[in-house]
């Protein structure tokens, strides 16, 4: 997790130091977009298996309320993950289905003309399939949280931001995917 934390570090720091090197180009505020949807790979290590990465899918929209503050609802997808299970009938192999939605307030403080810093706050519900292979038996787990989360977010164009992002789902699941996420994505204002 260290590894995929500093490579996210220094490539936002590198996408910083390439803007501060090129001139004004007039894209305007990121917020004229009231609306915003986007996409982007999740990443969660395996709370059963240490250093076990899986990628997932997230996609999210929000609403811009003026240049600071947005309303945004987002849901992610993690990658299947492989368990040993204890049951009553004994070990047996398992696989995992994780996912989390997720209703948060942003504040976004912009750094220069593209780039911005920003956090979130508010409630995520997160759930947990495992489906046992040796009996064909399956379970689920749910639960609700605090969601939060702080990133940055790079204007790559009028209406077009490459987003990265550190997120927390609530409290550590027993089994699945751990409540720490990262995430890279692209978001398009309308």
């Amino acid at each position: 997790m260290n590894k995929l934390l500093i490579a996210l570090a220094v490539g936002m720091t590198a996408i910083a130091s390439a803007q501060a090197q090129t001139t004004t180009t007039g894209l305007g505020p990121d917020w004229a977009s009231r609306t915003y949807l986007g996409v982007a790979v999740a990443g969660a290590e395996n709370r059963s298996a240490d250093d076990d990465w899986k990628a997932g899918g997230k996609v999210f929209a929000g609403y811009n309320v003026d240049q600071n503050w947005a309303l945004e609802a987002g849901y992610t997808r993690f990658g299947n993950q492989d368990v040993n299970v204890f049951s009553t009938s004994g070990f047996g192999q398992g696989e995992v289905k994780s996912s989390s939605s997720y209703v948060a307030a942003k504040y976004a403080v912009p750094l220069n003309e593209r780039l911005s810093a920003y956090g979130k706050l508010g409630v995520a519900r997160n759930e947990r399939k495992v489906n046992l292979s040796s009996n064909g038996a399956s379970y689920s787990d749910n639960d609700n949280g605090v969601y939060g989360a702080v990133g940055l977010q790079y204007a790559l164009g009028q209406n077009l931001s490459l987003v990265g992002e550190y997120e927390r789902y609530g409290k550590q699941p027993e089994i699945g995917a751990k409540a720490d996420v990262v995430s890279v994505g692209l978001k398009v204002g309308f």
